[in-house]
């Protein structure tokens, strides 16, 4: 019976090493480069974090063109690696042609929709983050006039900008929102020069707080106004240690968990395709306090925020989603 027993688990340790073994996880970034300290690091973290834990390593690929995209994925896929991860909207085409031609393989993607059977789709409610920082940008700000800075001039970012304003309005009816958008290619993902001149003109026109929501641009954005003795907010991983004490914060987006999940999900047979949309009560987006900027959030600030967080949880505050009505309220 012992013998039995110790057979029985040996055998559920190999069929448990077989199942992740058949786990050959893949990432294609986004075209701002995997160190953009933004977007795509964090998507490497999740990636990073599940190889941590579980030894099962990746393969990752840095497009810089959107051709490269697709060449990758289906790379990826020809060579039997499942899932394969791609963080950015560019790649929508890109997988509904790959995972077409590979039904039996695992595909996910972040910040965009394709309804295929082997894809899972994931998508933030950006606009509601976007809220809660731009109640603590009014809140900071001294002048009545905030700044955002985007990348890519698309719905998606626009999504950011107006759920800013919406939170900015809601706690100051009187402020100011200057708006700026760095280009209308995928190289405005990474132009740091270009997001600090954006941030100057803010700041000469009386910003005093300035949003970035664009890749590795936005490392521009926060580097001209700290050098300018200006707040600024960064985006999607927690940046506030870039700047200590001129980060007010950070517009945190999981990313890391769209990524770690799905390699986490496929290994235990659990993954599963459609939708997943992660919004503030998903804790999907939220903000960033830690000690690079304790200083700068005061109590009033903090309680502000967490109140509008709690209104959005409970529906009594509802921010306006762009991506489904292409105007902006504020």
């Amino acid at each position: 019976m012992k013998k039995s027993l110790l057979t029985i688990i040996a055998m559920a340790a190999l069929s448990t090493t077989a199942l992740a073994a058949d786990i050959k996880p893949a990432l294609v970034y986004g075209t701002g480069g995997k160190f953009d300290k933004s977007f795509n690091e964090a998507a490497a973290k999740g990636a990073e974090q599940y190889k941590k834990e579980t030894g099962t390593d990746f393969r990752d690929f840095e497009p810089t063109s959107d051709t490269q995209g697709e060449q990758a994925i289906r790379n990826f896929a020809s060579k039997g690696f499942s899932p394969v991860v791609a963080v950015s909207f560019a790649w929508t085409s890109a997988m509904e042609k790959v995972a077409k031609e590979f039904p039996d393989t695992k595909f996910v993607i972040v910040d965009s929709v394709v309804n295929l059977p082997n894809v899972r789709s994931v998508v933030y409610k950006e606009q509601e983050g976007s809220y809660l920082v731009g109640v603590m940008a009014a809140m900071a700000s001294k002048s009545g006039k905030v700044g955002f800075i985007g990348g890519m001039d698309i719905p998606l970012i626009r999504k950011f900008a107006c759920g800013y304003a919406q939170g900015a309005k809601a706690a100051n009816a009187k402020i100011e929102v200057l708006q700026n958008m760095t280009g209308t290619t995928g190289a405005a993902w990474n132009d740091p020069v270009r997001g600090g001149e954006l941030t100057k003109n803010q700041i000469d026109q009386g910003a005093d707080v300035v949003y970035a929501a664009a890749g590795a641009t936005g490392l521009g954005v926060l580097q001209t106004a700290a050098d300018n003795k200006k707040l600024s907010i960064g985006v999607d991983s927690n940046q506030n240690y870039l700047h200590p004490g001129s980060v007010l914060t950070s517009m945190v987006k999981r990313v890391d968990l769209a990524v770690y999940n799905a390699y986490k999900d496929a290994a235990a047979g659990k993954f599963t395709a459609g939708i997943q949309a992660n919004g503030v009560a998903e804790d999907g987006v939220g903000y960033a306090l830690d000690d690079n900027n304790a200083k700068l959030v005061t109590p009033e600030m903090k309680a502000a925020v967490e109140k509008a967080k709690a209104d959005i949880i409970a529906g009594t505050v509802k921010v306006h989603d762009y991506m489904s009505d292409k105007t902006c309220p504020m």
